[in-house]
């Protein structure tokens, strides 16, 4: 089976989905090892940007090991297992504390259109390949994948994705919603958007990513939470040096306090 790297740079983490054989097909031991990988990642101040890639340049993800259903999903306890071990993962992605980029190279089928989707920016290869099949397999999608599709892919093209099955390519998976933008090379492309964000003000990127999580959730109840995160960057020295690197017309050099 598969398995799940890990590289760190310049505060910025690489988590790479690697079984290229199977077009980086996610077992069920995948999924568990993703979750821990963000964990890891939720609790190390210094990394400031995540890139999520697959394998090779022929598949992000192409969807769940279907092979192993007959073992993994085999019984109601296994079904709810397995679902939870993927929304465990894909929460993990979402409720990062740091800004995720999805880097997609090939096919992004299935659970693998699930996990771009969990991501905060997608940015894709001209030859990548997109859909939601599950109406082809027979399978079930629960109110948390529904809820990821229709809010980055608005109603009505979340409706022709999931009820049709079709194929998108890479402009078209633009136009909709599905990725932010093509570009010629991906990774080369993720990296230093990655490397943008990594040298911008901590405290200020995260405090945004809580806003726009608690506005995508309609949770008014962490208004009061991310008030505060708002007042500890006004607070930082992060702050001070910004104000001080515009005067000085130079790069800041924030260290995230």
């Amino acid at each position: 089976m598969g398995v799940i790297h890990v590289s760190h740079e310049h505060h910025v983490s690489v988590v790479t989905i690697d079984d290229a054989e199977r077009y980086n097909a996610m077992s069920l031991s995948m999924w568990i090892e993703l979750k821990k990988a963000f964990d890891k990642i939720e609790s190390d101040n210094e990394v400031r940007a995540v890139i999520l890639r697959g394998a090779g340049d022929k598949a992000f993800v192409s969807g769940a090991n279907i092979s192993e259903f007959e073992t993994q999903r085999n019984s109601e306890a296994s079904v709810v297992h397995y679902n939870q071990s993927v929304a465990q993962a894909q929460d993990a992605i979402t409720r990062c504390r740091v800004p995720v980029v999805a880097a997609i190279s090939g096919i992004c089928y299935g659970g693998g259109l699930g996990l771009a989707l969990s991501c905060d920016l997608r940015y894709a290869s001209p030859a990548s390949k997109f859909r939601m099949p599950a109406a082809r397999l027979g399978l079930g999608y629960d109110y948390r994948g529904m809820k990821s599709i229709v809010q980055n892919l608005g109603p009505t093209a979340a409706a022709e994705a999931f009820y049709t099955a079709k194929v998108y390519g890479a402009i078209e998976a633009a136009q909709i919603g599905i990725i932010n933008a093509v570009n010629d090379n991906v990774f080369a492309y993720c990296d230093e958007v990655a490397l943008q964000i990594s040298q911008n003000a901590p405290l200020t990127v995260q405090a945004a990513k809580q806003a726009m999580l608690c506005i995508a959730d309609d949770d008014t109840s962490q208004i009061s939470r991310i008030d505060q995160a708002v007042d500890t960057c006004f607070k930082s020295s992060d702050y001070a040096e910004g104000r001080k690197a515009f005067a000085e017309k130079r790069l800041p050099k924030f260290t995230g306090h």
